[in-house]
């Protein structure tokens, strides 16, 4: 978060988010205001999806500068091959192609 509110210090919205959680919570307070500021490019994420319960992929992240002024951070997560979560993932997978596209056209018939 300490990253994000660096590179956009204008972001009235994430602003109010900090002094909401600084005013709600001691330990943020002390945190943030500690300034440790780790940005990590890799690593293994954890997650809990409500469909397939755990997930454990392996994510890079990289950076995009698109234009003199904008940098877009690109960030792609794998599963190990074999494992539980790339099971999982081709799960979540056969479910999404079997679902109807919201830019699908839907079929009216008439009577």
């Amino acid at each position: 978060m300490r990253a994000e509110a660096g590179r956009e210090p204008h972001d009235r919205v994430l602003r109010e988010l900090i002094g909401e959680l600084s005013t709600l919570s001691a330990q943020f307070r002390t945190q943030w205001a500690a300034h440790h500021v780790r940005i990590h490019h890799y690593g293994i994420k954890r997650l809990r999806h409500p469909d397939v319960d755990r997930l454990e992929l392996v994510y890079r992240s990289m950076d995009l500068p698109l234009s003199d002024r904008a940098v877009y951070d690109l960030t792609i997560y794998t599963a190990e091959p074999g494992s539980a979560s790339e099971d999982r993932l081709k799960l979540l997978a056969s479910w999404a192609a079997t679902q109807p596209s919201a830019t699908e056209p839907t079929r009216h018939e008439s009577h």
